[in-house]
């Protein structure tokens, strides 16, 4: 393929994946984020694999910063995830209302 094709396929992607993503309930982006951040673990696996066997300084170092970003990435994709979860906790110890409480 040339160049032209890439660009084109790469540019609808990115349209296709805004429509999809935009058109998900706030409901299921917890679950959808959690199955995300498992595939970029396993992008990321592939990454380490693909460096040990990397010929040349600057394949070295693109694959280094792919692993960097990949990284950063999963790790704020299960914070983000983490703190979606925290919302739906209920709390269990928590305080009356002011008007409901008995001296206790």
């Amino acid at each position: 393929m040339d160049i032209m094709t890439d660009i084109a396929i790469l540019v609808l992607a990115a349209f296709v994946g805004f429509e999809v993503i935009s058109k998900v309930p706030n409901t299921l982006h917890t679950p959808l984020m959690s199955g995300t951040n498992a595939i970029h673990g396993i992008v990321l696996l592939g990454a380490v694999l693909i460096i040990s066997s990397a010929v040349g300084a600057f394949n070295k170092v693109l694959l280094f910063i792919a692993i960097v970003f990949g990284t950063i990435n999963i790790v704020g994709g299960f914070l983000v995830t983490d703190r979606m979860l925290e919302m739906f906790k209920g709390g269990g110890a928590r305080r009356r209302p002011a008007a409901e409480d008995d001296g206790r």
